[in-house]
């Protein structure tokens, strides 16, 4: 997919985004990667279908909107980005109930009720449509079980409402079960999406990696994050065979929106993941390792982390770390 030659496009988001994706482009200059880096291209699909990579701020998804399809749903179906991959890690100096989580959740990303299948039966009455396929569920599977073994991990849980969607759920089970018995060495176990639930708010440093359906990921990534501290600090990467787009998971903020009080980190975190991919290992390693010192500091945190740190304070205690 990517290569250390690789040029990642950033793609402006809506209402905070713009500062935090300065923030993240600043870093990547302080980071000092390769003078053909990511951040010296220009925005858009196009770009994105030529480079390979992008780096995405927020999109607003309208509520409600009859016709109005999700950018990032469109953008996922376009790459085929199948892989939703969010790492969920405690980090020091953000006080929250639970230490020592380290999960990833994987979510497959194309399919399910997020296939925009919804009709009007009668009025008063509609009907959306849950497509769960044999090969999109083999293949999210696979995924999950190749990070895994390529990250050291021991464990796969699948998660899901077999119980109740014995077809569609059932399907994905059988599926990931298939792949399970390729990987003797990763234990698999299955766990209904409410007990994981509450399982994951329980004793959330018993689990590795999360292997979820498209709706179920999405909420349970977002309780994840509420795990170590909230969605200012939680990367995301949508990855396909042969594209990659990275953003932060959470929303636009609008109430926030040009008064220099957005949490860069989150972005930052997912530009870390971009290096990574397009194998910029030290720089990287250095940003992120620049983002614990600060958390660790504790003095230039923004409101979401319990402090009164503005964005820009926060880049430059960053790039000053670096």
């Amino acid at each position: 997919m990517g290569s250390p030659q690789s040029t990642t496009v950033p793609t402006p988001g809506g209402h905070d985004s713009p500062g935090a994706g300065a923030v993240t482009q600043g870093l990547a200059r302080a980071a000092r990667p390769p003078a053909d880096s990511w951040y010296r291209s220009i925005a858009g699909a196009f770009s994105i279908r030529r480079t390979h990579v992008g780096l995405k701020g927020p999109l607003e998804t309208q509520i409600g909107r009859t016709g109005y399809r999700s950018v990032n749903v469109a953008l996922r179906k376009t790459f085929d980005l199948f892989a939703n991959v969010r790492p969920i890690r405690s980090r020091p100096g953000v006080r929250t109930a639970f230490s020592g989580v380290d999960l990833v959740v994987v979510r497959e990303n194309t399919e399910d009720l997020y296939s925009g299948i919804e009709h009007t039966i009668a009025p008063g009455v509609v009907e959306s449509v849950k497509v769960i396929t044999a090969r999109a569920s083999r293949r999210i599977a696979r995924f999950a079980f190749e990070l895994a073994r390529r990250e050291h991990r021991r464990k796969v849980v699948a998660i899901h409402k077999a119980n109740i969607m014995k077809l569609s759920d059932g399907l994905f089970l059988a599926c990931a079960r298939q792949v399970a018995k390729h990987h003797p060495r990763i234990r698999y176990e299955e766990l209904i999406v409410d007990n994981a639930c509450m399982q994951l708010v329980r004793r959330p440093q018993a689990f590795d990696v999360l292997l979820l359906e498209n709706l179920y990921g999405d909420i349970v990534s977002d309780l994840c994050a509420g795990l170590v501290g909230g969605l200012g600090i939680v990367p995301g990467a949508n990855l396909g065979l042969h594209h990659a787009i990275f953003e932060a998971v959470h929303g636009t903020a609008p109430d926030i929106a040009g008064k220099n009080l957005a949490n860069p980190l989150a972005a930052v975190l997912s530009g870390v993941l971009l290096l990574r991919h397009v194998g910029q290992r030290r720089a990287a390693d250095s940003i992120d390792r620049a983002v614990s010192r600060l958390l660790r500091e504790g003095r230039h945190r923004t409101r979401d982390l319990g402090g009164r740190a503005t964005t820009s304070s926060v880049r430059d205690r960053l790039i000053a770390l670096l």
